[in-house]
């Protein structure tokens, strides 16, 4: 039995509250400036690539096929079109990225952060193909992530990047392991999953395992899961977007940081947390070692493939009963180069995988996650008992409460590598207090956010 996977009522239900002012005119897609004067750009009408032979430069996030299996099928219905793609993890992606922006530029790039980026003039203003191919008239929020205004902040302002899905994260977990821990349905607040947590681990099992070695803090998950759980979603919004006066070193985000700890030193995660890596997680969440991990529906589509029909997932549960949910919900972030030689062919690539059935199918079925484009769009179906569809079905329940947030380790472009990752690992290694941990991490973001 198949349903049709749910369109997220919330990509319609936000608006967003500054428009693009009116400026002067710039060359095809906009010129890579972010300023007032060039905040809109003409509309590009006829971007394409062409019949000619042409090798698109791709600079992609390794150990994730979605972008790599959108460009194999575009390859095959626009066979002119060949790829040259480097892979790079994401924190190394996150340092390299003004230097390779700079000196060697890709036609499309993962991007770990867009604020910094639009100010040094390393992006394509996206605005003339927002209007040439009708991105402006999706809904205003799929787009609100990857805009920047004049002052650096986003939410509002030209649009430098898109998506090629927009993904969410939450807790994964396998479903026979959970029946061990006498788990009969996810938890409805924070104290069930400790209750739940206590339990596994009773029961001698590893109760979460997450990768936070090298220059990728993954216990940055949970915590942000932890911060909504506690707090709003929209004061952390806020300063991931760098507005003014927005800080994190809150009392419910302390709160939330001090909840990590306890899960720390009560060894309900893995003990080598510190040296794994993502593949590392992945493997052993996949062979059955453990019970929980916080990722993201980007995987929904591989787990349905290798632990078919025992895994469950579920949003991080609220504080307190009856609370509101939130989750990190954000695009795939993809830009083009302000000085690439083929934007017209990226940007038509990027208009194509939110408009083609095939790519839409990818994006579901490999990606698991739901695809940008028109509210009306296409949707592929979807087994109603496979965790794509719990992972579908969440991000409807997120924009029915409002909160969906972008990663805490996009507010700067150094603050993930620099400062989250560093803190975390100190943390579980009972090296750093809560306290301590936020405040340091606040000082670097605002040695960071230039003003």
């Amino acid at each position: 039995m198949a349903y049709r996977s749910i369109r997220r009522p919330w990509l319609a239900a936000l608006t967003l509250t500054g428009l693009l002012a009116a400026a002067a005119c710039s060359a095809p897609g906009g010129d890579g400036g972010n300023s007032e004067a060039s905040a809109s750009a003409a509309p590009v009408t006829n971007a394409t690539c062409g019949k000619d032979p042409v090798t698109m430069k791709g600079y992609f996030e390794t150990g994730f096929p979605l972008p790599k299996e959108l460009t194999t099928e575009f390859t095959k219905q626009f066979p002119n079109v060949k790829w040259d793609i480097r892979e790079d993890q994401f924190a190394v992606i996150t340092q390299n990225a003004p230097r390779v922006l700079a000196d060697d530029p890709p036609d499309l790039m993962r991007l770990p952060q867009v604020s910094e980026l639009t100010k040094d003039g390393l992006l394509k203003n996206l605005d003339g193909y927002a209007t040439g191919f009708g991105w402006d008239k999706w809904p205003a929020s799929q787009l609100e992530q990857m805009r920047v205004n004049a002052n650096g902040e986003r939410g509002d302002g030209p649009l430098y990047a898109m998506g090629l899905n927009f993904s969410m994260t939450g807790v994964f977990y396998n479903k026979k392991l959970a029946a061990q821990a006498g788990m009969t349905q996810p938890p409805t607040t924070l104290a069930e999953f400790d209750a739940v947590l206590q339990k596994a681990k009773a029961a001698g099992l590893v109760p979460i395992n997450q990768f936070n070695g090298g220059a990728t803090g993954g216990l940055a998950f949970p915590l942000q899961n932890l911060m909504a759980s506690y707090g709003d979603s929209a004061s952390i919004n806020d300063w991931i977007y760098q507005k003014a006066g927005a800080t994190i070193d809150t009392p419910t985000n302390l709160q939330a940081t001090q909840h990590l700890q306890r899960w720390l030193k009560a060894g309900y995660f893995a003990p080598d947390i510190n040296s794994q890596d993502y593949a590392t997680m992945m493997s052993r969440f996949i062979g059955g070692k453990n019970l929980f991990i916080f990722d993201g529906d980007w995987e929904s589509g591989n787990l349905d493939k290798q632990m078919a029909g025992n895994v469950g997932f579920f949003l991080m549960p609220p504080a307190k009963a009856g609370g509101k949910q939130a989750a990190m919900s954000a695009p795939l972030t993809f830009g083009i180069g302000s000085k690439s030689k083929n934007a017209d062919c990226a940007a038509f690539f990027l208009n194509w995988v939110a408009t083609n059935q095939q790519a839409r199918d990818i994006d579901v079925k490999i990606g698991g996650s739901h695809p940008m484009g028109p509210a009306d769009a296409y949707m592929p179906e979807v087994a109603k008992d496979t965790v794509t569809a719990a992972t579908l079905d969440a991000g409807a329940k997120i924009g029915q409460d409002n909160g969906a947030m972008d990663f805490i380790a996009n507010a700067t472009g150094a603050i993930y590598a620099k400062s989250w990752t560093p803190q975390l690992q100190k943390l579980a290694a009972d090296q750093q207090t809560p306290e301590e941990l936020l405040k340091s991490v606040q000082k670097d973001y605002e040695s960071q956010v230039k003003r």
